[in-house]
């Protein structure tokens, strides 16, 4: 198996070509900040130069071929001959603020494991407890019950961040020292008993 090549096409290169063709809107980058930001997750990190074909596939060594992502999202992009593919998976994840696409990634994690959204949550437990959602005493007790928990929480070998489910994990945590500081039983339930939530698989 012959070695492969390191890559010659540039970082600026990959920018300069892509500006001038693709609408920014609906990416989670900037151009003007292409360089230092991830193009999915929006994230300043050190990136990558990642094939829209893979090398493997055919894919050329040229700014038409290159986009620029950090490792976690260079590791989660497809491996297709489509070049579409690549700007519908960018598009699909495109989110309008810096650093909060993990945020959104694991709260998503968090809806799909427990049918209801953090957000919710915090808003049922206020209530219980007389408070309303946007109370500065609610969120401090949040935001205490967040760093607590993320003490109580490990990175997997090879890792460098917490992933999607220990995100969500924490968020959980969170929310049962939320309640049980507030008095409040956790998790509440719903007043009525309401169908079976449709199974992720079929949504």
């Amino acid at each position: 198996m012959s070695k492969r090549e390191t890559i010659k096409t540039t970082i600026k290169e990959a920018v300069d070509y892509w500006w001038r063709r693709v609408d920014e809107c609906g990416l989670s980058v900037d151009w003007s900040e292409a360089e230092t930001h991830c193009w999915r997750c929006g994230c300043q990190k050190d990136l990558q130069r990642c094939h829209i074909i893979p090398h493997s596939l055919g894919g050329k060594d040229e700014p038409a071929n290159i986009v620029l992502l950090c490792s976690r999202c260079h590791a989660e992009g497809p491996n297709v001959t489509d070049p579409e593919i690549m700007w519908d998976w960018l598009r699909a994840y495109g989110t309008p603020f810096y650093d909060t696409f993990w945020d959104l990634m694991a709260m998503k994690e968090y809806r799909l494991i427990y049918q209801k959204s953090f957000q919710d949550e915090i808003k049922v437990i206020g209530e219980k407890a007389g408070m309303a959602r946007d109370d500065e005493s609610l969120k401090e007790l949040i935001k205490i019950n967040l760093k607590l928990s993320m003490e109580k929480a490990g990175i997997h070998y090879g890792q460098y961040y917490f992933n999607n489910a220990t995100v969500a994990g924490i968020y959980r945590m969170a929310l049962k020292n939320l309640a049980k500081s507030l008095g409040v039983a956790f998790p509440v339930e719903d007043q009525c008993q309401k169908e079976p939530a449709e199974v992720w698989w079929l949504r």
